[in-house]
């Protein structure tokens, strides 16, 4: 476990790049359908209980949500998509605030990929990772609430995840995860160290 993440604090919502703060240092972005959990695994990887808002009605992460870790490093939560009951040009400012993030912003270094363990790789997550690869951005998937399977089912959607995305052109890492039970949080951490290693924007 790397305790920097712990000192996670908000520092804004940008309802586009624009607003965002400045694009420098490292940033790694956390993606997800929404009701697939990002909010909570935000909360439990840094091990605040409101870091990130939680609720019960999917899509309220309507902008991009900052959060710096160290003066060189930040979070940044993405709108859930894909599930939101939302006007529809609403859910298209989302598309494109997520797409111009990762098209243009210079600081992000990674994607954390969160997806229900189980309704893994929905349109939405190919989407995603077809951005990723355009972008040649590394991504880690969390297959979050393990804790609603039992073991060998969870194990199962996680070999045939890492299946699928075996020949994925960029790097690419998959593994289960419990907001409830706190399960796979080294594992995530290490992630994120790895994620964070490139190179920053200045």
């Amino acid at each position: 476990m790397n305790p920097v993440y712990h000192q996670a604090k908000f520092i804004n919502s940008a309802p586009n790049l624009k607003h965002a703060p400045p694009d420098h240092g490292l940033e790694v972005a956390f993606a997800g359908r929404s009701n697939a959990g990002k909010s909570s695994a935000l909360n439990t990887l840094t091990r605040q209980n409101a870091l990130a808002r939680i609720s019960k009605t999917p899509g309220r992460t309507q902008m991009l949500n900052f959060f710096e870790i160290t003066e060189r490093q930040r979070f940044v939560d993405l709108p859930g998509y894909g599930f939101a009951t939302a006007p529809l040009a609403v859910i298209q400012h989302w598309r494109k605030a997520i797409e111009d993030y990762l098209n243009r912003r210079k600081s992000l270094c990674g994607i954390v990929l969160v997806m229900d363990v189980r309704h893994p790789l929905t349109e939405f997550d190919w989407q995603m990772l077809q951005w990723c690869e355009h972008a040649q951005l590394p991504v880690h998937i969390l297959l979050t609430k393990v804790d609603k399977l039992s073991f060998g089912a969870a194990k199962n959607t996680l070999l045939e995840v890492r299946k699928e995305l075996s020949g994925a052109p960029i790097p690419l890492s998959v593994q289960l995860f419990s907001s409830l039970k706190k399960n796979g949080l080294d594992e995530a951490h290490a992630a994120l160290d790895q994620l964070f290693a490139r190179p920053a924007a200045d």
